[in-house]
């Protein structure tokens, strides 16, 4: 079978072929992060954006690490598919908005033109929380956020003051400091730079981290830069959602049966997307409302509904479901537990939502439906990955809130139990934290004592310190054991 490439296209049935020409297309937005949430979400709304205002918006991504997949979209001329896993069979098209792949270390230097290049006025991401290197928990309003003791971090520091001939920062956060730092001292035009991670605040924790980078560096003009900084490039907030599973070797297969042609970069997503953003932009942008991006003056309303909401739904589901046996979200909701858990997580959680977003009601019939989706095979393993990251974001904000106003938290008790529960070294979910939480266990085998050491790992000493919470989530841990999930 013939790999997808430009050559292909016109073999393609009408209904899969890209929404515009790709030689038409200049780069004029840097992502970094390649993923495949990217390519099924900021991509499939800028492609749209151009093919629907006839401007050349074009993506140059670049990979943090691995350099499978932009090997592999190079090798397909940039090209590749995008399968709408629907409950009635899939939707399979072609994305056209790629205008370069690179490697973050390996082009360097082509990383580095293209963040100088007046023509490149918006920079966006996708690193998840992981690729920030913030000290955790931390918001700009408790001061830094950046973590300058992380290894990596100190790393590209320490290149600031190396002088000419230095190797470039390895880190994103470095990159990308380094990069606006020569736009600055070149005069360039001014650019905005959007993250599109899943973490509160993350506009203003990313703008935060970048100009902490700065001020810490060697760089003897860091201050003009950080002048020039404060009224040339934006960070504003923002709040993505589409649900994007890993690949699989039967999407691949799915999506070469469709289009005759073999595509190792395919991604899949659910129908459902959306996208939120904080209209204080520098610099020229696409027009991404014209395929239904929101513009707003605060994001804030919709960001937190979707972190607490969806976000904690989902984390609730993925280690509740691991304990009762289940795989996929999809066979979470097929149980008499799992609906009633959205439903009741979102009513509990509902209070602490700020006015002006999404109504939770109707927010969590819809997640629901998304939910129960049995196309998606979301897997629960993937959700649960990294919870030490994910959950001082999605669970303990609002847990502080409601338990400050006395309001009974019964089903972010249990959500907790479920997360305990997966922590365990025989039921350990991928974390970054795997070995101190593992720790956990052995020193502290009462259960009540694991609970309190496990939240003193997440941050949340003050909660540890709560013994009705620390109780009530160790009381749920028996059931858990046997499987069985009382909501």
């Amino acid at each position: 079978m013939p790999r997808l490439d430009r050559t292909e296209l016109r073999r393609l049935p009408p209904e899969c072929r890209p929404a515009l020409d790709p030689g038409a297309l200049r780069t004029r937005v840097v992502h970094f992060g390649l993923g495949a949430f990217h390519r099924a979400h900021q991509a499939l709304w800028t492609e749209q954006a151009a093919a629907r205002s006839g401007e050349p918006w074009g993506i140059t991504a670049v990979a943090p690490r691995s350099a499978g997949t932009a090997r592999a979209l190079r090798e397909q001329d940039l090209l590749y598919s995008l399968t709408e896993r629907r409950p009635e069979g899939g939707a399979t098209r072609v994305v056209a908005a790629l205008t370069g792949a690179l490697v973050l270390t390996e082009d360097a230097a082509r990383v580095a033109a293209l963040l100088a290049d007046p023509e490149v006025t918006v920079v966006t991401l996708t690193v998840t929380e992981k690729g920030y290197h913030r000290l955790a928990g931390r918001t700009p309003c408790d001061g830094a956020v950046l973590d300058r003791k992380d290894p990596a971090v100190a790393a590209d520091l320490e290149r600031t003051a190396a002088g000419p001939g230095a190797a470039p920062p390895a880190t994103v956060i470095g990159r990308l400091a380094s990069g606006l730092a020569a736009r600055m001292r070149a005069g360039a035009a001014p650019v905005t730079v959007v993250s599109c991670d899943n973490m509160a605040d993350n506009g203003a924790v990313l703008g935060a981290a970048v100009r902490e980078f700065v001020a810490a560096s060697g760089w003897p003009d860091r201050e003009t830069v950080l002048d020039r900084m404060a009224t040339a490039v934006a960070f504003p907030g923002t709040v993505v959602d589409r649900i994007v599973p890993a690949t699989a070797e039967s999407d691949l297969a799915r999506a070469a049966a469709v289009l005759g042609v073999r595509d190792t970069a395919a991604v899949t997503g659910e129908p459902y997307r959306s996208w939120v953003l904080e209209d204080i932009f520098a610099a020229p942008r696409p027009p991404w409302e014209l395929d239904g991006a929101l513009l707003v003056p605060d994001t804030t309303p919709y960001q937190l509904t979707k972190l607490r909401l969806l976000n904690g739904s989902h984390s609730a589901l993925a280690y509740l479901g691991l304990a009762a046996g289940r795989d996929t979200v999809a066979g979470a909701l097929d149980t008499d537990w799992g609906a009633p858990l959205v439903r009741g997580l979102c009513a509990e959680l509902a209070p602490t939502l700020p006015p002006g977003g999404p109504d939770p009601a109707d927010y969590a019939a819809e997640l629901v439906t998304r939910f129960r989706n049995p196309a998606m095979q979301h897997r629960l393993r993937q959700i649960a990955a990294d919870g030490s990251l994910k959950l001082p974001e999605r669970w303990l904000p609002a847990l502080r809130t409601l338990r400050a106003a006395g309001t009974p938290t019964p089903l972010l008790e249990l959500a907790l139990a479920g997360w305990v529960h997966t922590t365990h070294p025989d039921r350990q979910a991928a974390d970054p934290a795997a070995e101190t939480l593992a720790g956990c266990w052995s020193t502290h085998p009462e259960p009540t004592g694991t609970v309190r050491a496990l939240l003193t790992a997440l941050g949340a000493a003050d909660l540890a310190d709560d013994t009705a919470l620390t109780g009530a989530i160790a009381a749920r841990l028996p059931a858990l054991r046997a499987g069985r999930i009382e909501v």
